[in-house]
């Protein structure tokens, strides 16, 4: 065979996908972008010569070259396709790329604000402001200062904060409740928002944040307002509160370097989820934590 019936085999299949299927231009643009790819990197091996083996090396060198996960699925599902169409022609009798998977695509995280950015977010002279002031910076405060969820925070009771104490209670995922220290400015900011809240709702509404309307405030209301808290504040970054969270997790980190302790705080399940999430070195932070630690000590003792 040569290399021109090669391309041949390309042209006829990206016609198929023009004219039969009737694929938009840019999708079949990016099939096209794929083969070309494969073909450079399987050396110009004719497409009825490759096999499963090929593929593999393919998809491990293009994955150590700096190809993303996302990007060499797109690439497997392109070869998959493209075999499958060679098949149906009668050019190859197999489909080499079928049981091939790419490698997984790390988990984007959202960059986490920086203590100025943060200091600069909630110590502002709109906390003691209207309403709804009060509340979104306790709001706020609570995000941070106890790294919750948008769930578990839009789920507090007004039974779930023991001021006094200093302790908020919160449900998790899989309903596994969790008792967090709060920290003087969030408690603060809270007994600013509870002095005021009653202008809001009445007194058998037991949610701790409401709406303008008293009602339970909803997900889509605490997003709009943390954005709209990060543009007056002159931030200039799109916050939302799993940012919050995150930094609550990697400042913490960073100042303690106690992995356990930020995994219980989270409500992480599995210690890899709250290496994940703070993008710090998890072997180092698990070797101080086995070196430390009397318990782990004992355990690598015995």
């Amino acid at each position: 065979m040569t290399a021109a019936s090669d391309a041949d085999w390309v042209a006829d299949f990206i016609r198929h996908l023009d004219s039969e299927r009737r694929l938009s231009a840019n999708t079949v643009k990016h099939y096209r972008r794929d083969l070309e790819r494969a073909r450079q990197a399987l050396d110009g091996l004719h497409w009825r010569r490759v096999t499963v083996h090929d593929l593999r090396a393919l998809v491990a060198r293009l994955h150590r070259d700096g190809l993303g996960g996302r990007s060499l699925q797109r690439l497997l599902s392109t070869l998959r396709t493209f075999f499958h169409f060679l098949i149906r022609e009668g050019r190859v009798s197999d489909n080499p790329a079928l049981d091939i998977r790419a490698p997984k695509s790390g988990k984007r995280l959202p960059k986490a604000l920086d203590a100025d950015q943060t200091r600069h977010l909630l110590d502002s002279e709109e906390a003691s402001g209207t309403p709804l002031d009060r509340r979104d910076q306790a709001m706020m405060e609570l995000l941070y200062g106890c790294g919750l969820r948008l769930a578990e925070l839009i789920s507090l009771n007004l039974d779930s904060i023991d001021i006094t104490a200093g302790q908020v209670r919160v449900t998790g995922k899989g309903n596994k409740t969790r008792l967090l220290p709060v920290g003087k400015p969030a408690l603060a900011a809270l007994r600013r928002w509870l002095s005021v809240r009653g202008q809001l709702t009445s007194l058998d509404q037991p949610a701790l944040f409401v709406s303008q309307r008293g009602r339970r405030v909803s997900p889509a209301t605490v997003q709009q307002r943390l954005r709209q808290a990060a543009v007056k504040r002159g931030l200039g970054e799109h916050l939302h509160p799993h940012k919050l969270r995150h930094s609550y997790a990697t400042h913490l980190l960073e100042s303690s370097g106690d992995l356990r302790a930020v995994q219980e705080l989270l409500g992480h399940a599995n210690l890899s989820t709250t290496q994940v999430y703070t993008h710090l070195d998890f072997q180092h932070l698990a070797r101080i934590y086995d070196d430390a630690h009397p318990r782990a000590q004992r355990k690598k003792d015995d």
